[in-house]
C-alpha cells in the first residue's frame, strides 16, 4: 500500500511570504511586514539579516524563560491592529489582525487552500449544509463555510478568539454564524448524546490546551476519541478537515485515524507557502475527506 501527500500552496493577494530562512520567516500581512520564528525553516535565507531588518516593521523574540511567549519589537508608527482581506470566490473576507505575545496574529495564511476546498463541499452538499468548526480560534474556516451558505457553528474554549471571530464574521460583511464558548470535545459529546449531524466537520487541534472550565486537551491523548465521537456526528457522504500542526505527528497518524473511524481514505496534502526565492515552507497536515468521497 502507497500513500500520496501533496503540497497545498495557496496564493494571496494581500499575503506574501517574502523570505524564509535561519528559522525564521519574513512575511507581509497587508501593509506590514514580519519577522517571526519558524522552527521548519532550516536552510539559509536568500535575503541578508541586515535586508530582514530594513524591510520588518515587527520583530518577534522569544522569551528566554518561556519559550512559547515573546516580545515584539516595533518600528516606530506600526499599528497595533490592521485588517487582511481575501478573496473567497468573489466574497472578500476581512481578518482583523493583531500580534499576540504567543507570535500569532489572528490568520494562518495556509489554511486559503482548506477555505476554498470548504467553498467547494458545501456546493455538493447543497444549501442545507450544517458545518461545525472545532477548536476554531478566529474562524477563517468558518468564514468560508458561511460564505459558501452553510448553516456554520463555531467552537473554541477561549471567549477572547471567538469574540475576534464574531468581529471577523461582521467585518466581512456577513452574519448567522452560531458562536460556542466551550471545550470541543465535551461539546462533541453532547451533540452525540442529542443525536445530532453535520454535513461538515472541521478540526484544527493544538497539541495542548485548556477549556473554560480547566478541560484538559493533550492532542496525542485525546485525538482518537474526539474522532470517534465525531464519526457519529458526520452525516452519511459529509465532508471532514482534519489539520494538524504538531510536528511529532505525521500525515500517516491523520490518515490512520480517519481511515479506522470513518472507514474512508483521506487526501493527504501539506499546506505550505512560497518565498519568490523558490523555498516552500510547510507550515501543517490536512487530512480531508470529500462530501459523498
Amino acid at each position: 500500500m502507497s500513500l500520496r501527500i501533496d503540497v497545498a500552496v495557496a496564493p494571496w493577494t494581500d499575503y506574501e511570504l517574502l523570505d524564509s530562512g535561519n528559522f525564521a520567516k519574513l512575511e507581509r500581512f497587508g501593509r506590514q511586514v514580519l519577522w517571526r520564528p519558524e522552527p521548519q525553516a532550516v536552510w539559509t535565507s536568500s535575503l541578508a539579516p541586515a535586508e530582514w531588518s530594513k524591510l520588518a516593521d515587527a520583530h518577534f523574540s522569544r522569551s528566554k524563560q518561556n519559550p512559547e511567549s515573546g516580545d515584539w519589537a516595533l518600528k516606530p508608527g506600526t499599528p497595533s491592529q490592521w485588517p487582511l482581506t481575501y478573496d473567497l470566490r468573489g466574497r472578500q473576507l476581512t481578518l482583523g489582525l493583531e500580534r499576540t505575545a504567543f507570535k500569532h496574529l489572528g490568520a494562518f495564511p495556509e489554511q486559503a487552500s482548506n477555505w476554498e476546498w470548504i467553498v467547494d463541499q458545501v456546493a455538493v452538499t447543497g444549501p442545507d449544509t450544517k458545518v461545525l468548526n472545532l477548536f476554531a480560534y478566529t474562524g477563517g474556516a468558518s468564514l468560508a463555510a458561511r460564505s459558501a451558505g452553510a448553516d456554520t457553528t463555531h467552537v473554541d474554549s477561549v471567549r477572547k478568539v471567538v469574540d475576534w471571530g464574531r468581529r471577523n464574521m461582521e467585518t466581512s460583511g456577513l452574519d448567522g454564524i452560531r458562536w460556542v464558548v466551550e471545550d470541543a470535545a465535551t461539546f462533541v459529546r453532547r451533540e452525540v448524546k442529542r443525536g445530532k449531524t453535520y454535513h461538515g466537520i472541521l478540526l484544527d487541534p493544538p497539541a495542548y490546551g485548556r477549556g473554560p472550565a480547566g478541560e484538559k486537551w493533550v492532542l496525542e491523548e485525546q485525538i482518537d476519541d474526539l474522532l470517534r465521537d465525531c464519526a457519529a456526528l458526520l452525516a452519511p457522504g459529509g465532508f471532514l478537515a482534519l489539520n494538524l500542526y504538531s510536528m511529532g505527528l505525521s500525515a500517516v497518524v491523520a490518515h490512520t485515524l480517519i481511515n479506522q473511524h470513518f472507514k474512508r481514505q483521506p487526501e493527504l496534502l501539506e499546506l505550505a507557502v512560497a518565498d519568490p526565492h523558490g523555498k516552500i515552507l510547510p507550515l501543517g497536515t490536512v487530512a480531508r475527506l470529500g462530501a459523498n468521497q
